[in-house]
Formats: structure tokens, C-alpha cells, sequence
């Protein structure tokens, strides 16, 4: 349904010690395929390429080299507006703030109408039960979690085919991460959305009926969280090398 190849992203940097322009690898020749109707996490050391590769599927960043096969078509040069109306779609890690517009707005433009039977049907689904909720402001006074549900709304509203979420537990409580798991779980399996979740939340890693680990812009692992476990406890710590010869020795580390 979804398929990566070769992808490879690149940025220019400038080296320190000559000053000479150079490219660095973010996500360095993945090529991957996502089944239809599957719950995928996507996890790593920060700095690994995880958003990146989610950012190039959406069309946020454009690949140095590749392809984005979808649905048998080739999207690699589709804008991210025409990627949204094919049926995939985005939350962002810091949703948008929109000084001057509701939630209506947006969920409104979300769902293509304003009947209020069908903007309270996607509010229950993400456990928003006050209609007054649809006229708050999406600006600085609300809260992480009461953001997340706006955006969560939106996505679903949608009624995606591939809804990628970029670390959605970021900004919110602990008590909100477990309905949150749930719903991403019961949307995925009665809509049939391939889900992406990009995160280091370990509800989510158990969630995901695949999960991908990736370090140094590759795909080094694929299967589930238990078979990650040992290479995600050895990035969680430091390690040294055996012929480390004091502790304040850039070389111990490795």
C-alpha cells in the first residue's frame, strides 16, 4: 500500500575545521513497505531520522533520493495538499495554534461540513463530550492535552487511509497517554487506517503490531517490542570501551 525506496534525505552543513560546505545523511537508503490496515511505531536514539522519514512520507521534506509508491502510484513530487485528498494524513508533534479560530473552523474544514450531528460524532470518538468545546479558540489558553484532542479530531475526521503521528504524546499528561493508545488502536482496526506512530512511549511501542527501530537513518530493527527490548535498553545508557583508560577519555565512549 505504502512503499519506501531507497529513500535517502541529505542536508548541507558546513564542516568546522575547513569551512567547506558537505552533506549530512539523516535517513540514508530505506526502503520499507506498509501494510494496509496496520499499527506501525517508529522509534530510535533522537537525532535518528524517525520524524524526518515521517515528514517525508507526508511531503513536509522532499527526498534527496527515492521513490513513495502509494496505493501503486508514484507521490515522490506530490505536494502534501494532494497527498491529504489520496488519503494521507498528519499530526504534528506541537500542533498549530490559530489566534481568531474555533474548533468548529477546523474540524468543520476537516469533515467538509457543518452539521452538528456529524462534528459531535467525531467528538465523542476522541472523548470530547461538551459541545460548547467546538467554539473554544485554538490559540496559547489551551491546554497540551485539550490541543492533542483538536488535532486528533481533525486527523480522524479525515477518515484516513495512513495517519502518521509525529510523538503525539508529547505535551500531555500521564493519565491521557493510555485513552489516547486505545483510541489510535480501535481507530486503526475498525477503519482499517495504517497507523504511524513516530514515539518513545513504551504504550505505544506495545501497541504496534510492527515496530521499527531506527538508528542512524536506518531501519535496523523490524518485528515487536519485546525483540527490541535488548537494543533499546543499550541506547538508553552509555557505554565503554573495553581498553578505556580513564573515565574522562573522549575514547572510552563508543
Amino acid at each position: 500500500m505504502l512503499k519506501l525506496q531507497n529513500m535517502t534525505f541529505k542536508v548541507p552543513e558546513t564542516d568546522s575545521d575547513s569551512g567547506d560546505p558537505s552533506l549530512r545523511t539523516i535517513i540514508d537508503d530505506i526502503s520499507f513497505t506498509f501494510e494496509s490496515g496496520r499499527f506501525y511505531a517508529i522509534t530510535g536514539p533522537n537525532g535518528s531520522g524517525k520524524s524526518t522519514l515521517a515528514k517525508l512520507i507526508m511531503g513536509i521534506n522532499a527526498p534527496t533520493k527515492g521513490d513513495i509508491i502509494f496505493n501503486g502510484r508514484n507521490i515522490t513530487e506530490m505536494p502534501i495538499d494532494e497527498r491529504s485528498k489520496a488519503g494521507i494524513v498528519y499530526g504534528f508533534q506541537h500542533p498549530a495554534r490559530f489566534k481568531g479560530t474555533t474548533f468548529r473552523d477546523l474540524l468543520s474544514i476537516a469533515l467538509g461540513t457543518d452539521d452538528e450531528d456529524k462534528l459531535a460524532r467525531v467528538m465523542a470518538r476522541v472523548g470530547v463530550c461538551s459541545m460548547d468545546f467546538l467554539d473554544k479558540a485554538v490559540d496559547s489558553k489551551l491546554s497540551g492535552g485539550e490541543i492533542k484532542k483538536i488535532e486528533l479530531a481533525t486527523v480522524i475526521a479525515r477518515n484516513p487511509q495512513v495517519a502518521i503521528y509525529d510523538e503525539p504524546d508529547t505535551g500531555i499528561d500521564l493519565w491521557t497517554i493510555g485513552p489516547m493508545v486505545d483510541l489510535l488502536k480501535r481507530e486503526n482496526e475498525k477503519n482499517k487506517t495504517t497507523t504511524l506512530v513516530v514515539s518513545h512511549n513504551r504504550a505505544f511501542l506495545e501497541a504496534a503490531e510492527t515496530l521499527l527501530l531506527i538508528k542512524k537513518g536506518k531501519i535496523t530493527y523490524t518485528g515487536d517490542l519485546s525483540g527490541a527490548m535488548p537494543m533499546l535498553e543499550d541506547l538508553s545508557v552509555c557505554s565503554f570501551s573495553d581498553t578505556c583508560e580513564g573515565e574522562d577519555n573522549a575514547q572510552c565512549y563508543r
